[in-house]
């Protein structure tokens, strides 16, 4: 069975069961319909994905892989901030009309400092440390700058990664801040699983643990009776995941060079409202 799929059950249970409800209080984000929406919610929960055991991608329901790899590329590939550059709509409702999200994201990872080594973006500066400083305690990245938080369309949920060497194989911590966990959990944990293997096989090394640090893991008042119905469903085996060998310049991969072999998944007939 999926590992993937036992951490989500896992997680979602323990909200359910054991969570805090806002349903008495303000909150900011709201449905379509202009109805507040509230969460159940857990603070502090932290998974660990060995990635050389398997792919961490759901079962119980299809996570749509080659649009998490398109936004992953968005981000960290192109470093950009605009949805035309996207192939998919999902940052459609906090993009302007010339379709920017502001100062947010990709726009954080391409602005470039001045290290003793020379003038770097965040990404090539993670690379650049890879192959010539793997020991190094400080390769991480960090798309909260407060200086320009008053100009993106979304405060970074997903906001900084710390990539740690461990022999030959590359682990990494990601941190995040807020976590709608029905909509967007599974889709994080893939798309950062497959930035881990890029940026090991660039730089000559394996993939080995991702670590996800959520802070406020919630699940959405209209989504309960779905994420029900999920823990009740069996769970298939991880499918196979493929990379490219033979891309070793990280700014050539494209969403071909990744592959699911024999991915089962549950077809799930609701669709799943975003809260905005």
């Amino acid at each position: 069975m999926s590992i993937a799929d036992r951490i989500f059950k896992a997680n979602m249970q323990d909200i359910l069961e054991n969570g805090v409800w806002d349903t008495d209080l303000k909150v900011r984000p709201h449905w379509e319909d202009g109805t507040p929406a509230h969460t159940v919610k857990k603070f502090g929960i932290v998974n660990r994905y060995d990635l050389q055991e398997e792919f961490p991608i759901l079962t119980l329901r299809r996570t749509a892989f080659k649009s998490c790899i398109d936004e992953l590329l968005w981000i960290w590939q192109k470093k950009s901030n605009n949805i035309h550059d996207l192939s998919s709509h999902i940052w459609d409702s906090w993009a302007d009309e010339t379709g920017s999200i502001g100062k947010a994201y990709g726009y954080q990872l391409g602005v470039k400092h001045i290290y003793r080594e020379g003038e770097f973006d965040q990404v090539d500066r993670v690379l650049y440390d890879l192959k010539n400083n793997p020991q190094s305690r400080r390769i991480m990245t960090n798309l909260y700058n407060f200086a320009d938080l008053h100009e993106m369309g979304l405060y970074p949920c997903a906001y900084s990664m710390t990539f740690n060497v461990s022999g030959n194989r590359l682990n990494a911590i990601l941190n995040q801040r807020s976590q709608d966990m029905l909509t967007a959990n599974n889709w994080n944990v893939a798309q950062y699983a497959v930035l881990v293997h890029m940026m090991a096989q660039v730089s000559g090394l394996e993939a080995g643990e991702l670590v996800h640090v959520i802070a406020d893991a919630h699940i959405y008042d209209r989504h309960v009776p779905i994420v029900k119905k999920l823990l009740e469903l069996p769970e298939y085996p991880a499918p196979t995941f493929a990379i490219n060998p033979d891309v070793k310049d990280f700014y050539q991969f494209t969403k071909a060079d990744f592959t699911l072999t024999d991915y089962q998944f549950h077809k799930l007939e609701e669709k799943i409202e975003v809260a905005i």
